[in-house]
């Protein structure tokens, strides 16, 4: 019988910004590249995870950062901002604004691990309730929050380019 390690998790700090950059990287990469590498996608991609990027949102008050790691580092992320309306009435301020387990580590409970560390952190900051966008193609994301109590609430779109691309907006309401 395999053991399966324990979960590890912790604040992010400025060191971990290039690490945060890699993961976002890869999981974004690994989510929503299909057929082939697009120019608009490959400098979305490039522009958008830099570490300098994630220093200077690691650096910001409104963002709180959660990261699960193993034995040799950091695996997943929950990134959760505040101060941040959602694109459809009757939401907090609250976003889940990203939750990144690499491909390789999905199955092991991270996800799950994050997302209470997470809603425990919108607890203490006095939120009655969470939001989150997700690709509308994304059906393991999707079926993941909707296990986990999220509701479906509404759709915006999220912009690469010239193009447009449908998501879910998600809501949980949090229990006290």
């Amino acid at each position: 019988m395999t053991t399966v390690p324990p979960i590890t998790l912790r604040p992010a700090g400025m060191s971990d910004a290039a690490i945060l950059a890699a993961i976002s990287f890869e999981v974004w990469m690994h989510t929503y590249i299909r057929r082939g590498v697009s120019a608009a996608y490959a400098g979305y991609a490039l522009d958008t995870f830099t570490a300098a990027n994630l220093a200077a949102m690691l650096a910001d008050p409104a963002e709180h950062v959660i990261l699960s790691e193993n034995e040799e580092g950091p695996d997943g992320f929950i990134r959760l901002t505040r101060n941040r309306p959602a694109p459809v009435p009757g939401c907090s301020d609250l976003e889940i604004s990203t939750l990144y387990v690499q491909p390789r580590h999905h199955g092991r409970g991270l996800g799950r691990a994050l997302l209470a560390s997470g809603l425990d952190r919108a607890r203490s900051l006095g939120a009655p309730s969470v939001w989150l966008t997700t690709n509308a193609e994304n059906a393991p994301a999707i079926a993941f929050y909707l296990r986990q109590g999220f509701e479906r609430i509404g759709t915006t779109h999220f912009h690469i380019g010239d193009a447009a691309y449908p998501n879910g907006v998600f809501r949980l309401t949090l229990d006290r």
